[in-house]
This record gives C-alpha cells, structure tokens and sequence, in this order.
C-alpha cells in the first residue's frame, strides 16, 4: 500500500536539514511536510462512503494527525523523535493508512514515535499512564480533520482533570526517583538537560499541573528558565549530531559560543540557576498539589492552629507565616528571625510570606544589630532544617540582599568531580555539617559563620584561601563581630586547607609538619580546634571521596599532635601511618639479609595495613609498591626502615575492588620481583591497557622540592602531582632508585583522577640531593609520571 501512495509535494527535510533551522521554522517545515503526507496518504486510501440514506463525508474527515510531546509543544529538538498520533472515527483500512504514513518518515532517517487511535481509545490510555497522559496534554492539530483534532484535546484535557488525584502521586513519586537515580540539573557538571531533576520534565509537569487546575501557570522566571534550557538542549544536539540531552564537558564550550556566552563556566552557571528555579518552584508546587489532594475532615478547614514562633512570625498549619501585627517595612531582623524560627522548626517559609518579605523588608543596619546576627547564627545553628530555608532565601534574593558578596558564588560550578555541589550550596552543607560540631569548639558562632564563607573567595580571581580572608574581614565586621573575632574568622579561611593538605601529603611524625601547622596558626589553639571542625564540616559537605575515614583519622591523629605540642589537654590520636602499625606476624629473629621475606596483614580504619620485611636492596621499596599494585591495592601512606641490612617496609593501603590482601600471596610476590621472575612493569603496563585509562587528559606532572619540611634521615622531600594510572607509586620509586636516593617515606592520595605524591628521600652518602642531581631526578619523575619511564626491571 505504502508504495502505491504518490509522493507528496513538498520533499522529505533529513535530520541534518532541520537541525540547521531555527526552532520556528523547524516546526513549519515539519508541519508542512507532513500535511503533505497525509494528504498524499488520503488521496491514495479508498474514499469512505456514506452510511444508508447519508451523503458520504468529505475527503479527510475522521482523520487527524496530531503532535505530541516537543513537536506538539512547537519545540521540536535537533535529531529528536517524531511523536505523532494518527487519530479516526473508526474508519476502516486505518491501518493501510497509517503504514503510507509512518514509512515515508521512517525513509527520511527520522526516528519516530508513532500511535493509531480513536478519541475513546487515547482517553482511556491517558487515564492509566502517566507518562502518555503528560504527553497528549501537548496535542496539536497538524494535518486532517481539526474538529476531531479538537476533541481529542478537550476529551484527553477532561479526563486528565478527572484523574488527578490518582495519577499525580505517580507522577510526583516518578519525579522524585528521577532525582535520586540522575541527580539535580543544579549541581551537575554533566547535567541531563532532559530527565535531571530541575530540567526540561519539571517545566513540563508544572505546565500539566497547571492544566489540573490544581496550581497556577508558572511564573515567568520559572519560564524564562525552561526556555534557557531548550535553547541549550538544541544547541547540544546541533553540535553534537544526535540525541542526546546530557551536557558533557567536552561540548560546553562551543554550546556557550553558540549561544553567545563568554565561557562554558558561564554556560554552566546559567543552567544550573535555571535548574535550581525550576526545581525550587517544582518543589512548591507539589507542596500545594500534596496538600490539595489530602482529604481532611471539615473540622480541619474551620479552624488551622496559628502558633507563635517569634516575634512578627507564627506557624499556620505546616508552614511559616506573618503574624497579623507584623510590620515588615519597619522591621529589618524580620528576615532572619522568621527563617531562623523556621528553620527551628523544621518548616517552610509561606511563598506568599517570601514574597511578602522580598517586597518589604528594608536592608539591614551596618553593622547588624545584636539581635540579627543573633538570628542568623540560630538559623545556621538548626543544622540540616537550615538548608532549604537558606534555599527560598536565596531564591527570593533575600540572601543577597543580606551578604552581596555570596552573589559571586551563586551557582558557580566546581569543576573538580570530587565535588558534589555548585559553591554556594557546598557552603550551605558545610555550615550544616559544622552545625553537628559545635560542642567540639569553644566558638560556635565563629564555627558556623566560618563554615558558610570558608570558600566566599571562589567568586574572585587568586587564592581562593587568601582572597576569601579579605572577604571575609569585611562581611564579619559588617555582621558586627569584634575585631578579635574577625581575626579569627579571617584565619580559618585563610587556613580551612592546611590541616587536610599536611595530613595528607607530609609525614605526622615529622616535627618539621608540626612546626608547619604551629606556625600556620600562630600557636593558637582555639584556632587548632576551630580549623579541626572546620576541615570535617567541609570534607563531609564535599564527597566521601574528599573526606573518607582514612583522611579524618590522618587529620585527627594531626591535630593531637600539633595540640601536644602547644601544651593543650588534648591527646594525639595514634595515627595508622607508616611507622605506627605493628607488623602481625613478625619475622623470626635471624640476623642480617638472611632473614626471609615476611608478610603482615592487618585491618585499620578505611583499610588495611600491609607490613612487609625483606633484605635490604637497591630499589625494595618500589618493588614492593608494585606488588601491592598488581594486587589491586592503592597505597595511602608508606614508611621504609632499615636495621642490619633488613628492610621493613609498612604501607597503609585499602583493596580497590574490596577483596582484602592476602598475606601469602603477597609474600610470593615480592620474593618473585627480588628473584627477577615477576616482569614487575611489564604486568602494570598490561594491567593499564586492560583497564583502558586514559592517560592523556588532565595537566601534565608537576614535581616540587621541600627542603624545609624534612627531618632525620630523610635530608629533602619531593612532591609529584600527576595523573593516576596502574603502578603510578611503583614507576616513581623505581625513578627514584634509578637514580641513587631512598625513600624513606612517603604519603599518597589519590584525587579524583589525580595522584598527589610525596616522598622523603635520602641519600645513602648522607649528603643533601644538589642541584645537578635533582634536575635528573626531576626529569625521571616526569617521564615515571607520563609512563614513557624504561623498564625499571631491567635495568
């Protein structure tokens, strides 16, 4: 039937055709066409012939095509689906028909979503699913008869209004699971445009729950917001060639210059303020669809209980309001006291309340008056109930009004894939992990009012640590702390890094890292315990990649140290470290290089710790690192020492696929790699072709010298920042060997994709590395890094 249909007059527009035109006259080419279709369709099918005693109807009566979905919304996306609907009267050879009609599309190389029904058959599919439901809300007349057309539409319209109550929950819940499973548009570096949750769905599901009658149209920002996104979807799809809507990295930059923006930082701040809209008036709405479709009994709607809360502020029902004798235009702590009494509660502001306040409520004094900031560090002090108030302050630009400076990090996106959150949120979860701390400190307030602005200096350009110092200075005096306490608040940003960066990259019995960290805080030990909560609120509203268990107890068994130092009662913690672990099964008593090679293994926090004894040679250390990385074990940390020839090396390591390392298959290892018989890099450079890592992205290594923070047998201290790969530790300390240094120790972590690296070296002379030696050094670490290092094994 379908080759026996004449071809229409207008031509087939591929994909690649219509992706070039702009969203207008993309719909109009597609809709021309397809009228086309159908009417070429129509006048090859056999005329239907009128009922006894009836003329027969005219040609193409009884039959629609209709768009739904985007075409039907006339924002039909590049490279996107055709979702048509060929609607009858129940007509018969419908079925011919419709075959004329989809295979010329298919022809085109168009992909399409296709149904056949009646207007009985698409209300009741409408009436069950909700996601057919949501789309034949879009119902548009393309081509055929515009009365059925019309029908369709109010009958699919009535019958969504009719099945709300039951449908909506399901739409909410499958909302709601989209969010846990893709995440929120606000805050992802590579956000789904389409399905993340305060994407192009919740633009579209508001629009359906407007026509529910239970909500009112969106408002205009949140449009705004939804066509930003659509504008950015398309211009994803033009560039890319296909149908996708997840942004990935690499077509951030030409989407911005397509549509005009200075970078793809900014491209991405924009999406993520859209998204956030979206999502927050989503989140309000169904607030308002929840409360309408809950039946309460009458006595319910006769009276709601009005509780005070504070002054001006009282709680009506489940949400915060004004009282009747408030006054916000002559009230400026109305704000925060409301939000605080809020947020203590564990409520919501009123949105005509927010609106109320935003329109209303004049700036506040300078510097705030006692009982403000009073209420500003209540609402910070009421933990995770903090976080959405803070959320409808900021998005009614009270928050801003209050702390202009947070507009320079609104949305700003992090790219580090360690971070969870754009930076004004990431502040807001620090503020309310620090809100679990507070009895650690001697100063609350400082804790929290630190936690919120500790990265306040990501919004200007420089060290964000020592930028956010300046800016902080000038927030907290205008808050109308003291000058003492403005001191303070500037030297927890200044230094929020150091305590997690020492701990981490420097030896914790080196008493040079702990004449660092006295220094850093100028021997203060408020200041010690005050950065020591700092850095958990910040780790934990970062990722559990960026504050594990292994890292809080490093920079815990630090702070005992430091604090030991400064005279304070506090105890050191005993760090699982190099040096500090016992080895499990010791080796037995033989002296000298005589002694065999012994394996210990044994459970520590967010690990293990692998202790192994060996002779004593030119290069242990790295083969021992490579035996560890071939049994999928990354190392944290390492010590070496050495005694009459016998080398007992201690690495605190944890399994990277969660099977624990076996003691014995370890011990056979090492001894294969001293007697020649384990192709050591051979297998770790088999081991990254498996794994396919992409060794070319990220900045090429870096190698930094630390003379100042060595002590003790180790005379100089280097640091490597490179790329992480398959035996990263095991190249770079047979670099090291190869060219006559010792590891002494060393501390590893591994960031995302990058590996920072440092060692304590020393040189069996006893002489300091001079310079001519280091420039060698220097240059074997980069080429160990880059893995273009010769084989260490045979060498």
């Amino acid at each position: 039937m379908a080759d026996a249909v004449p071809a229409p007059a207008v031509p087939a527009p591929s994909p690649a055709d219509l992706a070039a035109l702009s969203r207008p006259e993309r719909v109009t080419a597609l809709d021309t066409w397809l009228t086309g279709l159908l009417d070429a369709a129509l006048a090859a099918a056999p005329h239907p012939t009128g009922r006894r005693g009836q003329p027969a109807p005219p040609p193409g009566t009884g039959v629609a095509l209709v768009a739904v979905g985007s075409l039907g919304r006339r924002e039909p996306a590049p490279h996107g689906d055709l979702d048509l609907v060929l609607v009858h009267d129940g007509r018969a050879g419908i079925a011919e028909l419709a075959n004329a009609l989809w295979y010329p599309i298919w022809d085109a190389g168009h992909k399409l979503d296709h149904s056949v029904r009646t207007v009985a058959e698409a209300v009741q599919v409408a009436g069950t699913d909700v996601k057919a439901g949501l789309g034949l809300l879009d119902v548009r007349h393309v081509a055929g008869d515009a009365e059925l057309a019309t029908a369709l539409r109010s009958a699919t319209l009535a019958s969504w209004r009719q099945s709300a109550g039951r449908l909506l929950p399901e739409l909410r819940d499958l909302r709601r699971g989209r969010s846990r499973t893709v995440g929120e548009l606000g805050f992802l570096l590579e956000p789904d445009l389409k399905e993340a949750y305060g994407g192009l769905r919740e633009g579209q599901v508001l629009r359906a729950l407007s026509l529910a009658q239970l909500t009112d149209a969106a408002p205009a920002d949140a449009e705004d917001a939804y066509r930003l996104l659509v504008d950015v979807r398309d211009e994803l799809r033009r560039r890319a060639r296909r149908g996708t809507d997840v942004l990935v990295r690499q077509e951030q930059p030409g989407v911005a210059a397509a549509l005009g923006l200075p970078d793809d930082d900014v491209l991405l701040r924009q999406v993520s303020l859209a998204g956030r809209r979206l999502a927050f008036v989503a989140d309000e709405t169904w607030r308002r669809v929840d409360a309408a479709l809950v039946r309460r009994p009458r006595a319910r709607y006769r009276r709601v209980r009005r509780e005070p809360l504070a002054e001006g502020v009282v709680r009506h029902g489940d949400e915060v309001v004004l009282a009747r004798d408030a006054r916000p235009a002559a009230d400026p702590g109305l704000v925060l006291r409301g939000a605080a009494a809020a947020a203590h509660a564990d409520l919501l502001l009123s949105p005509y309340t927010l609106r109320v306040l935003s329109a209303h409520s004049p700036a506040l004094p300078e510097p705030w008056p006692a009982e403000v900031r009073w209420s500003f560090l209540r609402l910070l002090a009421s933990g995770r109930s903090a976080v959405p108030v803070l959320e409808q302050l900021d998005q009614e630009g009270l928050l801003t009004r209050m702390l202009p400076e947070w507009d320079r990090v609104r949305s700003l996106p992090q790219r580090h894939p360690w971070h969870r959150f754009t930076v004004d949120r990431h502040l807001v979860e620090a503020a309310a992990a620090a809100a679990e701390l507070t009895r650690d400190v001697d100063r609350p307030d400082l804790l929290l009012v630190g936690a919120l602005l500790h990265d306040i200096g990501k919004g200007w350009p420089g060290d964000h640590s020592e930028v956010g110092a300046v800016v902080i200075t000038e927030m907290a005096t205008r808050m109308g702390f003291t000058a003492p306490d403005v001191a303070v608040l500037a030297a927890m940003v200044r230094h929020h890094l150091v305590l997690p960066d020492v701990a981490t990259h420097r030896d914790p019995d080196d008493p040079a890292t702990i004449d660092r960290v006295v220094e850093a805080i100028d021997g203060d030990a408020a200041l010690l315990h005050l950065l020591h909560a700092l850095a958990q609120a910040d780790g934990a509203a970062t990722s559990t990649a960026a504050w594990s268990p292994w890292k809080a107890h490093l920079v815990a068994a630090l702070v005992g140290r430091v604090a030991a130092r400064l005279g304070s009662s506090v105890e050191p913690e005993p760090v699982l470290a190099p040096g500090d672990a016992q080895v499990v099964a010791p080796p037995p008593e033989i002296p000298g290089p005589s002694r065999p090679v012994t394996v210990g293994v044994e459970d520590v926090v967010d690990g293990q710790q692998v202790t192994i004894g060996a002779p004593d040679r030119p290069g242990l250390f790295s083969l021992c690192a490579g035996v560890l990385a071939l049994n999928q074990l990354d190392v944290r940390a390492a010590r070496v020492t050495v005694e009459n020839g016998y080398a007992t090396s201690v690495f605190a390591v944890r399994p990277r696929f969660g099977r624990a390392p076996v003691p014995e298959i370890l011990a056979d290892g090492v001894r294969a790699a001293l007697e020649g018989t384990l192709p050591l890099a051979e297998r770790l450079a088999q081991r990254e072709r498996d794994y396919s890592q992409d060794t070319t992205r990220g900045a090429p290594p870096r190698v930094a010298w630390f003379d100042a923070e060595a002590t003790g047998a180790a005379n100089t201290l280097v640091e490597v920042r490179a790329t992480d790969r398959a035996g990263l530790l095991h190249r770079l300390t047979a670099a090291l060997a190869g060219e006559g240094l010792d590891v002494r120790g060393a501390t590893v972590e591994t960031l995302g994709a990058d590996a920072v690296d440092a060692f304590y070296l020393a040189d069996p002379s006893g002489t300091p590395v001079d310079a001519g030696q280091r420039e060698r050094v220097e240059r074997a670490l980069l080429l160990a890094a880059a893995g273009t290092a010769p084989d260490p094994a045979r060498h």
